[in-house]
């Protein structure tokens, strides 16, 4: 079994995606989530917090481990399309993070720069990964 990278990438994309989940949940149990265990809400409420907070952390999740895999494939014009999906999957979080943001309060949106720049940095990083999958493939 060769185990070579072959595209460094999608290795430092799924390394960040597997950083991303981790300091989301993190966040999550220290911030927002002890938050509305301390407040009066409804367990419903709370029971919905919880789970869509860990849905984003488990896709970070099936990112990184997805890219990582995705490193080591000799034939990477196979994978190109998971790529893509996952490219199209970030892009729609971002739009929905800024696009709630702003029609909550759009004050508020320096608060998403952050997020925002990850995510835009991450995405670029594996669109460079496809591009690159291209240009190994035609020498």
């Amino acid at each position: 079994m060769n185990l070579r990278v072959r595209n460094y990438y999608y290795l430092i994309a799924g390394l960040l995606a597997l950083l991303f989940a981790a300091t989301h949940a993190w966040n999550g149990q220290t911030g927002l989530l002890a938050t509305l265990e301390s407040n009066s809400q409804s367990m419903d409420t709370r029971i919905v917090f919880t789970y869509v907070w860990h849905i984003i952390t488990s896709e970070n999740l099936v990112f990184g481990f997805a890219f990582l895999f995705m490193s080591l494939q000799s034939d990477q014009s196979k994978i190109r399309f998971a790529a893509r999906m996952i490219v199209s999957i970030l892009i729609i979080r971002l739009m929905v993070i800024v696009g709630v943001t702003a029609f909550h309060d759009v004050s508020a949106l320096m608060d998403t720069l952050i997020d925002s720049v990850a995510i835009v940095i991450y995405v670029a990083l594996i669109i460079r990964g496809t591009k690159n999958e291209l240009i190994t493939r035609r020498k």
